[in-house]
């Protein structure tokens, strides 16, 4: 399995100077599987680059929508792929509120908010709601889902593959003010053991309780859920929008104090563009992880 990053900001694309060591575009995750299958997790502004290293493969295109929120779906209407004769091209996410017979993705690309119509659009594209799971498991994609702490509703993802694993958790708050889809200790069952949990760590305790209940979860929080899930690395992703490249690189550090000496995670990482992880199993059920 070999997960790379395009895109590891939240809210808003921040780009400029105090941003370019970790990156400005929103969300985008694209995860190659060892059986020839891929997975884009969110189509966040990240995904424009990803499409022109797309351009290429013939392949059917699978994407996971965490929800519909701006930072998530923007930078769709750019994917080059959406613009090949016939390429096939599968969202797959969860409804909420009123959607058309397509989905948020499509939504936007309507001749007013974009200059293109979804319904001119060559490619051949189709938004799935439904059994999600044993539609992908039919094409041997393992992937579990779990519903996110946010406003509007979303959800979460686990893939495995032959022994590697990797969860996206973005969006989440891991203590809400409010109703919660998914409590704490069921976020540790779900994360529990995976190679890679990509978390939003997107505030810190000066941000609060202005952001209590915005859906996005404290650095402190993630940490602490990264040591009772016992996973192998964490990597902090949905940086806030006026998070600088100093401050993050602070963050980094203060994680690499925390969990020294602890039994888990193994790797701390703050998420930037362009980062590689290849996770490769071992026989003795471990898995060696790869950071470049």
């Amino acid at each position: 399995m070999v997960i790379t990053f395009y895109g590891v900001r939240g809210s808003i694309p921040s780009p400029g100077p105090a941003t370019n060591k970790y990156g400005g575009n929103t969300s985008c995750v694209f995860v190659e599987l060892d059986n020839g299958h891929s997975l884009i997790l969110d189509a966040g502004t990240g995904i424009r680059k990803l499409g022109k290293r797309l351009e290429t493969d013939n392949s059917t295109v699978n994407i996971l929508l965490s929800h519909g929120h701006w930072d998530h779906i923007q930078g769709f209407p750019f994917f080059a792929p959406l613009y090949q004769e016939n390429r096939s091209i599968r969202v797959y996410t969860s409804p909420a509120g009123e959607h058309n017979k397509l989905c948020s993705l499509f939504d936007q690309i309507d001749g007013a908010n974009f200059p293109v119509h979804a319904d001119d659009l060559p490619s051949q594209s189709e938004c799935i709601m439904e059994n999600i799971e044993s539609l992908l498991a039919d094409e041997d994609i393992v992937v579990k889902r779990a519903s996110i702490n946010h406003p509007g509703g979303g959800c979460a993802y686990r893939i495995e593959e032959d022994g590697a694993s990797c969860a996206y958790v973005t969006d989440n708050e891991l203590e809400p003010p409010n109703k919660v889809a998914t409590s704490y200790d069921q976020w540790v069952s779900f994360c529990h053991g995976v190679d890679v949990l990509i978390h939003d760590a997107q505030y810190l305790p000066d941000d609060m309780p202005h952001k209590h209940g915005w859906g996005h979860s404290l650095v402190a929080q993630v940490r602490q859920l990264a040591v009772d899930a016992e996973v192998g690395c964490l990597v902090m992703f949905h940086h806030d929008p006026d998070r600088s490249d100093t401050e993050i690189d602070f963050i980094q550090k203060e994680n690499e104090h925390f969990f020294r000496g602890k039994r888990a995670p193994a790797t701390s990482l703050c998420a930037a563009e362009g980062m590689v992880i290849r996770l490769t199993p071992q026989s003795d059920s471990k898995t060696v992880i790869e950071v470049s």
